[in-house]
């Protein structure tokens, strides 16, 4: 089936997004994995991709948790630090199918407030023909509403849309919706996939 757009995740995607690498780098290893097995850090980043309120939801924790408030407070205070740089290929990859006039869109577990900073470090986010970010719109992958409103605003039919998720839950929702998927593991094997598809050349996914 030809693709008509693809559909990119943002975190682990186009940017790193490495919380336990950060907090291995300050505190080491074993109290990261401490924390992380008493603070409930992904489940509040959660709600924060909901649509929830960054700086209140995180320091709202540290004062949960007062024998770690320093450290959960570094989820605000240092984000930054957790996406450290972009993902060059794949964002070459983005910038080539938008050069060939192929549509890019952007489906992604976002906080508002985490959204503008990672635009502001990287701007090429800010590229995409259509952005569809967790927290504006209340609803979260894989919940099927994220995907039924992407379907909806940009009139693309499921089955010629390619989307490409690190996380495998969410590939399984796209699919089911009849959504052409790739489980993105590394940059090259997106490439190939782009190119399996004939949406671009060998020269132009390199």
């Amino acid at each position: 089936m030809p693709i008509d757009a693809v559909v990119f995740d943002i975190g682990r995607v186009l940017i790193e997004w490495e919380p336990e690498r950060f907090y291995d780098s300050r505190i080491g290893a074993d109290r990261r994995r401490q924390l992380f097995a008493q603070v409930p850090l992904h489940e509040m980043n959660l709600n924060v991709d909901r649509g929830h309120p960054f700086r209140e939801s995180v320091y709202a924790l540290a004062e949960q948790h007062p024998e770690w408030s320093e450290e959960i407070r570094w989820w605000h205070d240092c984000w930054l630090q957790m996406v450290p740089q972009a993902i060059p290929h794949s964002v070459r990859l983005m910038q080539a199918l938008q050069a060939t006039g192929t549509p890019v869109f952007a489906l992604s577990n976002f906080g508002a407030e985490t959204f503008e900073l990672a635009c502001g470090s990287y701007p090429f986010l800010r590229g995409f023909d259509r952005t569809f970010v967790s927290a504006h719109l209340k609803c979260i992958k894989p919940e099927a509403e994220i995907y039924a409103i992407l379907e909806r605003d940009t009139g693309v039919a499921p089955d010629r849309l390619l989307f490409t998720d690190d996380r495998l839950e969410n590939i399984e929702a796209a699919t089911i919706r009849g959504w052409q998927t790739h489980l993105f593991t590394t940059p090259a094997l997106l490439a190939a996939r782009l190119v399996q598809a004939k949406l671009l050349t060998e020269h132009e996914a390199a």
